[in-house]
């Protein structure tokens, strides 16, 4: 069944608002040297620009789930593009480093919103047996942002200067702003309860902690002081989920995971984002340390990854309405795993090297559609707020843990050489991709099917 005009309207919408999301999180990376000379501060203190965003937006998450409810997945969304637009004109006019990093926090809260909120809304507008075909269509169209954002800074910051690196998002966020108010269902608001406070500070601090905690492990290979946030959060989250299954209107519903199919589907998820993340981070060191490429020319290296994942995606979401997820993701993890292995083995040559980038992605385009889909189609409309927020949230996790297991082996093995250290990482990656298979095949044992059962 082909997807109606309405729902398309809908998903390239939503779309604006991931793809704003993810390219700017990639594309401010490149300028952190530039800002820090044009604003007089160090290097280490500009990297708050980077590590105030992403934890910023981990903090958000848990919260999206009670606001998509209390106010409609639309009005949420809304308010987040709305949020995200202005905090990136304060970017742009931040006279100093502090206002940059409090505008780039504002800009992380945001951010953390849109894609859930979006999704609940794809989720919400098409029912379980088209879900497949929509998800696709906004994974194929933010697959491309993590290649495409070093590229663009590069190019932003060479060509103007480091205040269009958010200025860009002014426009496009118009754009999507307006279109939303014409096309986005506004969600029926749902009586909620108060706020739980205490629950959102656990889960937020928890969150954040914990993949600032592995993120910055895995780049410095390991230093004692990152035990402290590791074991912060660790107990942060640890009471959230002890206080949310006591709590008569919790801040999200963990009783979902009692659900088998929905459990497994969400495992599968998390582990695939790990295998994504990891890999996310391996390839651009292969080509910047080990081939000397630059930050622009490594990006266009890896623009063949993400159109592989683009092409690939609408396909395994028709696949996924079809089949089910459960096939199609152990075909996609197979991928993965074998599109690694000859990494670790040899030292590739261009042709070979991008053979490899484009089927690498059209397998994660097999990998990580279907579990998303079954964990969403497995519950209710209403429940969908808690399914995105959980689902986000876990990958997140997912993703920092498989970048630091990579980065942590790769720091370790480097003193022998480039070569042998990036054999064990991909190794590493290998491994990783491995237990992504396991995790889809825990999506056959719980018979998830085409409508999540």
């Amino acid at each position: 069944m082909r997807l109606d005009p309405a729902t398309r309207r809908i998903a390239a919408v939503v779309v604006v608002g991931a793809l704003l999301s993810l390219l700017d999180g990639t594309m401010v990376g490149v300028g952190l040297e530039t800002i820090a000379r044009d604003l007089g501060a160090g290097l280490a203190g500009a990297q708050w620009v980077a590590h105030g965003y992403l934890l910023a937006l981990a903090v958000s998450l848990p919260a999206c789930g009670w606001l998509a409810r209390r106010i409609g997945a639309g009005r949420l969304w809304l308010l987040a593009l709305a949020g995200f637009t202005l905090a990136s004109a304060l970017c742009a006019a931040a006279p100093t480093l502090g206002l940059l990093v409090a505008a780039r926090v504002v800009q992380g809260l945001a951010a953390g919103l849109l894609v859930p909120a979006g999704q609940t809304l794809l989720g919400q507008a098409v029912g379980p047996r088209r879900l497949g075909r929509v998800m696709a269509v906004l994974a194929s169209a933010v697959s491309v942002g993590p290649a495409l954002g070093p590229v663009l800074g590069g190019l932003v910051v060479e060509g103007l200067s480091w205040p269009w690196l958010f200025l860009v998002n002014l426009p496009i966020g118009a754009a999507g702003l307006v279109a939303g108010l014409r096309v986005l269902p506004r969600g029926e608001p749902r009586p909620t309860g108060t706020l739980d406070v205490v629950g959102l500070v656990l889960a937020g601090v928890g969150l954040s902690a914990l993949v600032y905690g592995v993120t910055a492990w895995g780049a410095a290979a390991g230093h004692r002081e990152l035990a402290l946030p590791l074991a912060v959060g660790a107990l942060g989250l640890g009471l959230f989920v002890r206080r949310t299954l006591r709590h008569p209107r919790p801040l999200t519903d963990l009783r979902l995971f009692a659900d088998r199919g929905y459990a497994a589907a969400t495992a599968c998820a998390t582990l695939t984002g790990a295998a994504l993340f990891g890999s996310l981070l391996l390839f651009p060191l292969l080509f910047q340390l080990e081939r000397g490429a630059s930050v622009i020319v490594t990006g266009l290296w890896l623009v063949g990854h993400g159109l592989g994942t683009a092409v690939a995606a609408p396909l395994a979401g028709r696949l996924t309405d079809r089949l089910g997820g459960a096939r199609v993701a152990v075909a996609g993890c197979a991928g993965l795993v074998a599109t690694t292995v000859p990494f670790a083995l040899v030292d590739l040559g261009p042709l070979s090297t991008q053979v490899l980038l484009v089927l690498r992605g059209a397998a994660i385009g097999f990998a990580a559609v279907p579990p998303t889909v079954a964990a969403y189609a497995a519950v209710r409309p209403d429940q969908l707020p808690d399914a995105t927020t959980q689902l986000n949230a876990l990958q997140r996790v997912g993703g920092a843990v498989g970048g630091a297991l990579v980065a942590t082996v790769l720091a370790a093995t480097l003193p022998a050489g480039t070569r042998p250290a990036f054999a064990a990482a991909f190794w590493c990656l290998t491994a990783v991709s491995v237990f992504a298979l396991a995790g889809a095949a825990l999506l056959v044992r719980g018979r998830v099917t085409a409508t999540g059962r």
